[in-house]
């Protein structure tokens, strides 16, 4: 009777041993592909906005503005570079003020 418990107690020994490694590799292999798929999620985001960007950088406005940002100019036409901006502005600003 004895012989019989302890052989039972061995026998799931065994299978505990045996399950253990597949089962310790499932659990693994399913939190990568937690992890895998988030990582996909946010590719494919990024993917949606990249592909959004390069449809506006590719419209002839777009071109248009960029080229204009550089400083370049279209054949026949002239280039004028305005300084004082920000004083002019500031000026504009302290008339309304005092007008008031």
């Amino acid at each position: 009777m004895l012989v019989r418990r302890w052989l039972g107690v061995g026998a799931l020994c065994l299978v505990g041993l045996l399950y253990y490694r597949p089962l310790h590799t499932y659990v693994d292999t399913r939190h990568t592909l937690v992890e895998r798929s988030s990582q996909v999620q946010s590719l494919r985001a990024e993917k949606r906005q990249l592909e959004r960007k390069l449809a506006d950088t590719a419209s002839d406005s777009a071109l248009v503005r960029e080229a204009r940002r550089l400083g370049l100019v279209k054949p026949g036409e002239r280039l004028f570079i305005v300084k004082g901006i920000q004083a002019w502005k500031h000026a504009q600003h302290t008339i309304r003020r005092h007008e008031r």
